[in-house]
Order: structure tokens, then sequence, then C-alpha cells
């Protein structure tokens, strides 16, 4: 008779992720409610095991945005969208990309969504480090990138919006 152990995953990130990675991204998510620094080197390990899975950008920098470190949140989206655009094929600069928006589909797969997602995030960690006109700048390109808004980026603007009229 075998023995069949369950592990409950916390989070589900994408179907196509690396079974090691997300193993050390799930014992990161784990940790994150009790030890923060092993959480962190988790979340490290799993990022550095593969640089390609955007999954390890997502896991980092929200994890850096709940632990309030939000110039460390943003140096990791940043990074997500380089990643997210190389893989896509098309420039990682927004404002570029922007520009040309008729040569590329952002909603055409996995990794040009997670861009549009991903800077939604640079948006509201803008927003947070109280950069409202660098926020809205982002929002303004998100509108134009995502105008069907899959990213969910309203909401971003929305709150945007509240910081505004204050």
């Amino acid at each position: 008779m075998s023995i069949v152990t369950f592990v409950e995953e916390r989070v589900l990130f994408s179907p196509n992720i690396p079974v090691e990675v997300n193993n050390l991204l799930q014992a990161a998510v784990a940790a994150s409610s009790i030890d923060q620094n092993q959480a962190e080197n988790l979340f490290l390990q799993a990022h550095q095991l593969d640089i390609h899975c955007l999954q390890t950008y997502f896991a980092l920098y929200k994890f850096y945005f709940f632990q309030k470190r939000l110039a460390d949140a943003e140096r990791l989206v940043l990074a997500a969208l380089k990643e997210s655009a190389r893989q896509s094929g098309f420039p990682g600069e927004y404002q570029l990309l922007s520009e040309n928006r008729q040569r590329w589909n952002l909603y055409a797969n996995e990794c040009s969504l997670f861009y549009l997602y991903s800077l939604k995030a640079l948006a509201f960690i803008k927003l947070r480090q109280g950069r409202a006109s660098e926020a809205e700048h982002v929002l303004a390109h998100l509108r134009l990138l995502d105008p069907d808004d899959l990213s969910g980026a309203s909401v971003i603007m929305d709150l945007a919006a509240g910081v505004e009229e204050d």
C-alpha cells in the first residue's frame, strides 16, 4: 500500500510553473506569516532557480509590497516588465509600447497579460509611495494599452482619482 501525501497549495500560480519553483514559492508563502526573512530567502531561491519564470517576479514584488518595502517592490516590478516584454517580443518601456500599441496584441498570451498586471502594480506602488502624478502617468499609458481593462487597472484608477481629489 502506498502512502499519498497531500500538500495544500496556498497560492495557485500559473499551471506552467516548474514544480521546483512552485514548491519554493509555496514554502515561501507559508513562511511569510511566520518568518519574513525565511520567506524572502525562499522567494529569492525560487527566482534564482528560474529567472525567466514570471510568477517569481509576481511573488517577490507582492511580498515586498505587503512588507511595505515599496522601493524593492518597484525594482522587482520594473524587472518583471522587462522580462515579460522580452518574452512577448515587444519593447519593455511602456511609453514606447503605447506609442506603437497597434503593433502588438497585449491580450495574446500569458506573458503579455502579465505585463499589463505588472504595469498596474507599478501604478499602485507609485500611488502608495505618494507619487500620484507618476502613478497617473503610468495609468494613462495603461488606459491605452488595456482598453478592455483585463488587468483590472480601473480599480487603481479609481484610487488615484480619490487621491487627486484630496
